[in-house]
């Protein structure tokens, strides 16, 4: 009887497919079919589902990760001497800089979510990075021909201590209208990058998942060593009045950034935009008004749900119905004549009377990240004083070194080192030493948990600026001088513990916001995480206006008045030491009653499951 094995034909066929190449490595044996589509949903430019070897990866993620270096690079050399430029060649006055660079920056922040917006719900990330990308040049560039053309006048002007001559209303309009494209430019652009970036990466993939994770660190690495070189080498050549050969350069760099952007545009991966989020709240509202005298059936049994999308690769995954904000769910309850009209007609449901599960689910998603938001502004107050207070901290120390100048904001520098510094260790050496410490299965701390870290720390840094002002007015008042003889290198521990602070709070909180929103809001909630810092801003704006107002009763200078050594800085931190830690418990609070979002699995892993189960059988 004729048996298939004994075919020489088809043994040498199993043989060339079972034997392994010569020369192929055991890792290169395993790796999986680079040819295979990813299982998240990507697309390609084309549309179609993405395959892993041509698309994405860290190919893509390190043009993205340079061009937020230099984007950074670029807006921080703007940023740290925005109030020495209105100055010195603008003719402001102390308060009119210091009004004109905190509009400034609230507006780049609160742009950030009018980007997010955008990138989630019309034009896609990518589409996203380079329309902002466009105006930040036009802004830079504008920025520049204006101050070489028009504002630098006469020649050798804006030095320290040189003003420049009066403008007229349509030079400083220009400028005005320059700077706030930068802050168009850049805010819009940094979420919808982070979310583009992190799209490169499959998480259905296990290499790629932790791919994925790292690239939020990476990420913030780029940014830190953007502004650690604009702080340093462009701050000092703004300083000695180069500020035409400063702003060219930031053009340059953004000009470099824009271009190493489009070199990934063949090979980055997509999704699909899911609509406007505003309108799919607003339906969730006025579905369950509608419906507020059903009663809500426990356990979430019988509410609406739409089924699978057709096709494997919409990118968006339905949402595991929770038992809180139950009032909500009432939008999904489904009445007979829906049922009849849905079911037997065939019709689709309204959205403005019948809303999914998966709908009412984000907006209960959005409403659990609320409280962890606002904990996240309040924690943002100590990161905003490294911007002001610790400056005019340095100012008013020794910054002499032999007979070189240091100027009190390269001090960041220790910031940035200490920063960047915390993450690149993190996975190679501090978890594996908290391992090996508390004696632990190899689980490190979650988001929540660095975040709180990340607070306490903060928290120790404020108290330490605050002793170190008790000793800086000690030298000053001992020396009748408006200048201490403490060194302003006595700042270093503060920098580096706000630095710790920055490197747990902020990568975690991206994170956080972009594993919490919901599949076609992960823009949206990197934008809710980088807002918190404007909205920090304007706090701690109103904390020091209150403080000032208490303090400066009855002809008393106040904490922090003009003159620094008439005052009680000390007394300004330690306060910001205490409302920390108020912040810290109400963050703890906060964390253990949230209820994380949970994800129906996707059509992939499904049918594979399946296919397996039949396997078995």
């Amino acid at each position: 009887m004729w048996r298939q094995g004994n075919n020489p034909a088809l043994l040498l066929q199993l043989a060339m497919v079972v034997e392994p190449e010569p020369n192929q490595s055991k890792d290169e044996r395993k790796r999986p079919d680079e040819n295979a589509c990813t299982k998240d949903g990507s697309l390609d430019r084309h549309g179609k589902p993405a395959i892993k070897g041509r698309t994405g990866g860290w190919r893509c993620a390190m043009f993205i990760l340079v061009n937020q270096g230099l984007v950074t690079l670029a807006f921080a050399a703007v940023e740290v001497n925005l109030v020495l430029f209105s100055k010195s060649v603008l003719r402001q006055t102390n308060a009119e800089a210091a009004n004109t660079f905190s509009r400034w920056m609230g507006t780049v922040y609160l742009f950030s979510l009018m980007g997010a917006f955008l990138s989630d719900s019309y034009l896609g990330r990518y589409l996203t990075c380079v329309t902002f990308m466009v105006l930040y040049l036009i802004g830079l560039v504008a920025l520049s021909l204006i101050t070489q053309l028009f504002l630098l006048k006469p020649q050798g002007c804006g030095k320290l201590g040189q003003l420049c001559e009066p403008h007229s209303p349509t030079e400083i309009a220009i400028f005005y209208v320059a700077i706030y494209l930068i802050a168009l430019g850049n805010g819009a652009h940094e979420p919808a990058l982070a979310a583009f970036g992190a799209d490169q990466f499959d998480e259905e993939d296990d290499e790629e998942k932790q791919s994925k994770n790292s690239f939020y660190s990476y990420f913030y690495v780029a940014l830190n060593l953007g502004s650690l070189v604009a702080e340093t080498v462009l701050v000092y050549i703004q300083n000695i009045g180069n500020w035409i050969l400063g702003f060219w350069t930031c053009a340059t760099c953004a000009m470099v950034a824009f271009s190493l952007l489009l070199c990934g545009t063949l090979r980055y991966r997509h999704f699909n935009t899911v609509g406007n989020p505003i309108s799919r709240f607003s339906q969730v509202i006025v579905a369950s008004m509608r419906k507020i005298n059903l009663q809500v059936p426990s356990g979430g049994q019988g509410l609406y749900e739409v089924q699978r999308k057709e096709g494997k690769y919409n990118g968006v995954r339905r949402i595991i119905h929770t038992d809180g904000f139950k009032f909500l769910d009432r939008a999904a309850i489904i009445t007979p004549a829906e049922i009849f009209l849905v079911r037997n007609e065939g019709e689709t449901a309204n959205p403005w009377y019948l809303c999914t599960i998966t709908q009412v689910e984000e907006v209960k998603c959005i409403l659990r990240l609320l409280p962890i938001w606002l904990c996240a502004i309040l924690s943002s107050v100590v990161f905003i004083q490294m911007l002001s207070l610790f400056v005019e901290q340095g100012a008013t120390m020794d910054t002499t070194i032999s007979n070189f100048h240091i100027p009190p904001a390269i001090m960041f520098a220790f910031d940035i080192v200490s920063t960047s510094t915390f993450i690149l260790l993190y996975d190679k050496l501090i978890i594996p030493l908290y391992v090996r410490l508390t004696k632990r299965e190899p689980n490190p701390p979650s988001e929540l948990q660095r975040i709180g870290i990340g607070i306490a720390i903060a928290m120790v840094s404020m108290l330490v600026a605050g002793i170190v002002e008790q000793q800086r007015l000690k030298y000053a008042n001992n020396n009748g001088q408006e200048t201490s003889a403490l060194s302003i290198f006595w700042q270093t521990p503060q920098y580096v513990l706000v630095g710790v602070s920055e490197a747990l709070v902020y990568v975690a909180q991206m994170e956080f916001f972009a594993s919490q929103a919901p599949d076609g809001l992960k823009s949206l909630g990197i934008g809710l995480s980088m807002c918190s810092s404007a909205m920090g801003s304007y706090i701690c704006s109103i904390i020091l206006t209150a403080v000032m107002a208490i303090t400066s009763k009855n002809g008393r200078p106040g904490w922090v008045p003009s003159d620094l050594n008439a005052g009680h800085m000390d007394r300004y931190f330690f306060l910001l030491a205490a409302l920390t830690a108020l912040n810290l418990v109400l963050f703890v609070t906060c964390a253990k009653r949230y209820d994380p979002i949970s994800f129906e699995k996707r059509a992939e892993e499904i049918e594979m499951e399946t296919r397996d189960k039949a396997n078995e059988a």
